[in-house]
């Protein structure tokens, strides 16, 4: 991404956060007199901020670089949490510039034993782009053949939208996607120069209408944890909690897990999922 993508990327994320503030709660004072726009007006964002309207202007239009004080202000006139504020920073350009080739990533072999020892909880490796690096037998059990997918395809965002029975998997696509659309535009934020994060937006908001309008939404989030329902076509209904976890030897790769709470159904689903995960690896090897 260029200098002026990045300004233009800038500039976007400042008007879709001030389009959501509401202006009453900002402590803006209600005139009676019909608002045109949605949120916050440009000049309504300045005076909060204690700056002048066209220095603002100039920020948002990508004319003027903003100072780290001024954005810290921004951040808080915006409401920002700490993931958005964060991504307000690196696209301002107050992060240290990656560098624009990086080397691949790999698995370590310590991280790889791991997976295989973890036998009845489903866990992957996710990397740059939430880019699946290697998974577990109750992995593949749970969500897909991942072996089967082209190593260029291994992503799960790409997988949650262009993969109809991954896709299906899940009970509330619609919120599970969004999320993991708020998750990779953070990624986005950290390299912004990323040619294959460039190539991978760029297909997913030409073949899907949701992507793209969320992706305009320019909503971040963090991959940290959550819950969700997935309806297995063998172990059924499963209700999981899911949590990421850094690994040392790389910061940009996660490992994230998926379990359920002892004595639920969901943990007797993934007890079961694991014995036909065994059985069916058996059968294949038998082969």
């Amino acid at each position: 991404m260029s200098g002026d993508a990045r300004a233009n990327e800038l500039g976007e994320f400042l008007k879709a956060r001030r389009a959501e503030v509401d202006p009453r709660a900002a402590g803006v004072p209600h005139t009676g007199s019909h608002r045109r726009v949605r949120g916050l007006r440009r000049e309504e964002v300045a005076l909060l901020a204690s700056i002048s309207p066209d220095y603002y202007t100039r920020i948002e239009q990508g004319r003027r670089q903003a100072s780290a004080p001024v954005l810290e202000v921004l951040a808080r006139v915006l409401r920002l949490d700490e993931e958005e504020r964060a991504y307000l920073f690196e696209l301002a350009g107050r992060e240290p510039a990656r560098p624009r080739s990086r080397a691949a990533q790999r698995v370590q072999p310590q991280l790889r034993r791991l997976l295989e020892e973890l036998t009845t909880i489903p866990a992957l490796v996710l990397g740059r782009r939430l880019d699946v690096l290697a998974w577990n037998r109750m992995a593949d059990a749970l969500f897909t053949d991942f072996a089967r997918v082209p190593e260029k395809h291994r992503n799960y965002v790409r997988l949650l939208f262009t993969e109809p029975a991954f896709r299906a998997l899940h009970d509330d696509w619609e919120s599970v996607a969004r999320n993991a659309v708020a998750i990779l535009r953070r990624e986005a934020g950290r390299d912004p120069r990323d040619q294959r994060m460039e190539s991978l937006v760029g297909e997913l908001s030409v073949r899907d209408d949701d992507f793209r309008r969320w992706w305009a939404d320019h909503h971040v989030a963090a991959l940290d944890r959550g819950s969700k329902v997935l309806r297995h076509p063998v172990a059924g209904e499963l209700t999981l909690d899911w949590e990421a976890l850094s690994c040392a030897g790389d910061a940009e790769q996660q490992l994230v897990v998926w379990s359920a709470e002892p004595g639920t159904p969901a943990h007797d689903g993934l007890r079961f999922l694991a014995s036909w995960a065994a059985g069916d690896a058996r059968s294949a090897a038998e082969r």
